[in-house]
């Protein structure tokens, strides 16, 4: 391999003035310039990015811990955050917490020991003390989609407050009246928020929030999937389901289908966190689309700022309501009474009179 002596000589330079070139440094003539760039290029030379890192206390790589890899809003975000911190000149190392605290740990740890540069983490908790103790201790860090109260980290986040407002308003301008929520995790600051949002709108309206409308799950499908079939199991089941998570919102979708049910006709379904698939489902889902790309760049923006000695800011943004056809029809939307259903999960239809919906 060339070394950067290598280069100095092919350039006719020292290797101090290959050294500024390398690193950007603005003292050196244009001339010379030309010619350390052309000798790198003709020499193949790559720099030691672990030397250089010695030299400057930096490696120019941020890490990145997501709650779910396998959910496609955090692939995405994912994605943003790559190609923006690729722009600044930035690499990205990755760790996927599977909603799992110990995990989440587990991956922060590895980073700080590998010396990046600035830590983005959208949290699986509030409670985690080694993440308090790397904020507290000067860590350049970034929360994103998610955050621990009180902790001094820039946030960069979408508020989703006025969209679930605007698909309570939709609901109710469909003519449904008993509307369930199924919950994310009550440790998350997204979890609790949106239960609170919709709340919030149920009670503009005077519609009530049984505790039997309230589903526990944790952002996974499964979760889901044993939530509605929960609210179908009820006396007097839901008219609308609202998963305040896209993978849930798929597993509620199995559970409709499991017992032979349509959407929106038999209950209809609304999710937070619009993905691709919902556009492709029967009927397509009506959902709650974050600016998943710009919070991945804007993230990203807010953590070099930080490293680079720029004062950071928190980012809020806003999520807008997407209607699609899941929830019916307006123009042929009326008051509904579904019927009664036994407490007892009915039995399995033969597949011949299944009716599903993918």
């Amino acid at each position: 391999m060339a070394s950067i002596k290598d280069v100095a000589a092919e350039a006719g330079v020292s290797v101090a003035t290959v050294s500024r070139v390398l690193n950007g440094h603005p003292s050196v003539s244009p001339g010379a310039r030309t010619r350390v760039l052309a000798a790198v290029d003709a020499l193949g030379y790559r720099p030691n990015a672990v030397a250089r890192s010695l030299r400057t206390d930096q490696t120019h790589t941020l890490g990145l811990v997501i709650s779910d890899v396998l959910n496609p809003y955090f692939t995405e975000l994912a994605r943003s955050v790559e190609e923006e911190a690729r722009a600044h000149g930035y690499s990205v190392i990755i760790g996927n917490a599977d909603e799992q605290p110990e995990l989440q740990d587990h991956h922060v740890r590895n980073l700080l020991d590998r010396r990046i540069d600035g830590l983005l983490v959208s949290p699986t908790d509030g409670g985690s003390p080694l993440m308090l103790d790397a904020a507290h201790t000067g860590t350049p860090m970034v929360f994103v989609d998610r955050w621990i109260p009180g902790v001094d980290v820039p946030v960069v986040r979408a508020d989703g407050r006025e969209a679930v407002r605007d698909l309570v308003t939709h609901l109710h301008g469909l003519g449904h009246r008993r509307l369930a929520i199924i919950a994310g995790p009550a440790a998350t600051m997204t979890g609790s928020e949106r239960v609170e949002a919709f709340r919030e709108a149920l009670r503009e309206y005077g519609l009530p929030l049984p505790d039997a409308y309230v589903g526990q799950g944790d952002f996974q499908a499964a979760s889901g999937r044993r939530a509605t079939e929960a609210f179908l199991n009820l006396p007097e089941p839901p008219e609308v389901v609202f998963a305040t998570d896209n993978l849930m919102a798929l597993g509620a979708l199995d559970a409709i289908r499991a017992r032979g049910m349509s959407v929106p006709h038999d209950i209809a379904l609304a999710a937070f966190d619009d993905i691709p698939w919902f556009v492709h489902t029967d009927p397509p889902i009506t959902a709650i689309a974050q600016p998943t790309g710009e919070l991945g760049r804007a993230a990203v923006r807010a953590l070099v700022d930080r490293i680079e000695g720029r004062p950071p800011q928190s980012v809020t943004l806003t999520a807008r309501l997407v209607v699609r056809r899941s929830c019916g029809e307006p123009q042929a939307a009326q008051p509904r009474t579904m019927p009664s259903r036994s407490m007892q999960p009915p039995p399995k239809q033969p597949p011949s009179t299944q009716r599903s919906i993918t």
